[in-house]
């Protein structure tokens, strides 16, 4: 394990593959940790991977957290400290903090991969009433919700659904508070239209939390961007269907990373 300081606090970062290949930064969806992309690693290993947990998530420590600015500061940290420039590759809000830092950082990035991600996710009401609930009850109240929201059945009948439920219901209610705060009020849709790096984005059919209209939407923002359905894929493709999905990113990658 390898702890990055901030000034806040720890973030708790890895990184993986040879130290000169070509860097990807991997950005985790609300309510899991980096291991989110486990699924994709063994296919991975001609480039430098570099995963952290966002503030108050898996072993983070949470000092802030409240914007999408603020993760974007985080990222940025951790590519300085990784070395730069790196291909971005972020699902849900981490597909938002990667568009944050594309637009604010364009000298870090040089290609962006959003998974089920889209320049703004949600409305302020939806994610107050999010954390209305979670500091109610905690993240175990909302967990069997977000699971219907995160995979499509099939999976939702497997064995390895318990794994991301726990992951979920683990995470620390302030952390993800925090988290559900940076979306209320995050919006990347202009920042994103000015956008001019190589970019793929990716939907699930099955999405209950980013719709597949909602992704189409945000790839429109981006001039000369590549988006591609999956069917049968919910919001976590890397987790649900992963060979589908590095059938469409390693292309990408080799190609522009």
């Amino acid at each position: 394990m390898q702890a990055l300081m901030r000034p806040g606090g720890a973030l708790h970062i890895r990184i993986d593959g040879p130290a000169d290949a070509p860097r990807l930064l991997m950005l985790n969806s609300l309510g899991t940790d980096l291991r989110l992309w486990d699924g994709l690693m063994p296919h991975l290993r001609g480039f430098r991977v570099i995963r952290y947990d966002k503030q108050g998530h898996g072993l983070s420590d949470l000092w802030d957290g409240t914007s999408i600015a603020d993760h974007a500061a985080d990222a940025v940290a951790v590519i300085e400290a990784a070395g730069a420039p790196v291909t971005l590759v972020g699902c849900s809000i981490g597909g938002l903090i990667a568009q944050a830092v594309a637009a604010a950082r364009p000298d870090l990035a040089r290609a962006l991969v959003l998974s089920n991600s889209a320049a703004k996710l949600g409305t302020a009401e939806s994610w107050n009433q999010r954390i209305a609930a979670v500091e109610a009850g905690g993240t175990e109240s909302i967990a069997d919700a977000v699971m219907e929201r995160w995979f499509a059945a099939p999976f939702r009948a497997s064995p390895d659904l318990a794994l991301w439920r726990n992951m979920l219901a683990r995470t620390a209610a302030p952390g993800y508070t925090a988290a559900c705060r940076a979306l209320a009020s995050g919006d990347q849709t202009e920042a994103t239209r000015a956008l001019r790096l190589p970019a793929l984005v990716i939907a699930g059919a099955e999405d209950g939390a980013s719709p597949p209209d909602l992704v189409r939407a945000t790839a429109g923002l981006i001039a000369g961007a590549e988006y591609h359905l999956i069917p049968g894929a919910g919001h976590l493709p890397c987790v649900e269907t992963p060979a589908a999905m590095v059938a469409l990113l390693i292309p990408f990658l080799e190609r522009h990373a």
